[in-house]
């Protein structure tokens, strides 16, 4: 009997924010899709992951990268992924995403990213109606006051004394799916430390709490910036750890911090009801 050929996978992470690469430009992967990239997120029956990472051939840049969240969803960029995948690399890169085109390169110890331009408009948020979103006259309980920014997704940004306090694991949620945002959003709770220093929490879209997402301490940065609260270059500190986050006079956000290759392994599609890819 011939066995079901295994498909390789990379299990790489940033700061604590963790993915399952597969290489969709060779043969042997199988099509993704969400009722895949849930069952390989799951942390007790599958591989384990925050996301789901997919690398394609790209007609317009040196490679694809989609996104897929831990429920299955895909998502429009992500940070953390996008150094790991120029770690993965280990060249500087254009990178196609369903967020726009990004950049990767090697910088010291670190993976530089170019993470394009924010978008401020209330219907690039996207927002359900118009408002005004440096200072959106909302609140949830004791949030209240938000930013709104995307960075190639949708992230509220709220600036506390403490965000450590803040119960993001019950607001997270609620504010996720709210109907003021059709797309579901990305939601931070930040504290300013100094001009050059936040310190962030991050209940991300489809993944709930995180120890780090790359594009929420971008936005968060932007945000901050934005309201005069921080310089133009500053550290931003998560749980699992900080990343540079600088925003150019030519309007480019460029996040550089560390990224990590855990392990290699492979996975065999029929323990997940799939047929072996043609």
């Amino acid at each position: 009997m011939t066995s079901t050929p295994r498909v390789p996978f990379v299990k790489m992470h940033g700061l604590g924010n963790d993915f399952v690469v597969l290489d969709g430009r060779e043969s042997g992967v199988p099509a993704v899709d969400a009722r895949l990239a849930a069952a390989l997120a799951d942390r007790h029956r599958g591989i384990g992951c925050d996301q789901l990472v997919l690398l394609e051939p790209s007609a317009t840049a040196d490679l694809r990268m989609r996104i897929f969240n831990a429920d299955g969803s895909e998502v429009e960029a992500c940070g953390n992924a996008t150094r790991a995948v120029g770690l993965l690399l280990g060249r500087p890169a254009r990178i196609e995403t369903l967020g726009g085109l990004i950049e990767a390169r090697p910088d010291g110890g670190g993976i530089a990213v170019d993470m394009g331009r924010p978008r401020f408009g209330w219907d690039e948020i996207p927002l359900g109606y118009a408002m005004d979103t440096l200072h959106l006259p909302v609140g949830w309980e004791e949030l209240d006051d938000p930013v709104a920014v995307n960075v190639g997704n949708p992230h509220v940004i709220f600036f506390v004394p403490d965000c450590d306090a803040v119960d993001l694991a019950r607001l997270g949620p609620l504010i996720e799916n709210d109907p003021l945002f059709p797309e579901r959003v990305n939601v931070n709770v930040a504290t300013i430390e100094s001009r050059a220093a936040i310190r962030l929490r991050v209940w991300e879209r489809g993944a709930g709490l995180t120890l780090a997402c790359g594009t929420g301490a971008c936005a968060t940065a932007i945000g901050a910036m934005r309201r005069g609260l921080v310089e133009r270059r500053v550290r931003v500190t998560l749980p699992g750890g900080p990343l540079e986050i600088a925003w150019t006079d030519d309007d480019r956000i460029v996040m550089t911090g560390p990224a990590t290759e855990a392990y290699r392994g492979s996975f065999d599609p029929a323990a997940f009801g799939l047929a072996p890819a043609g």
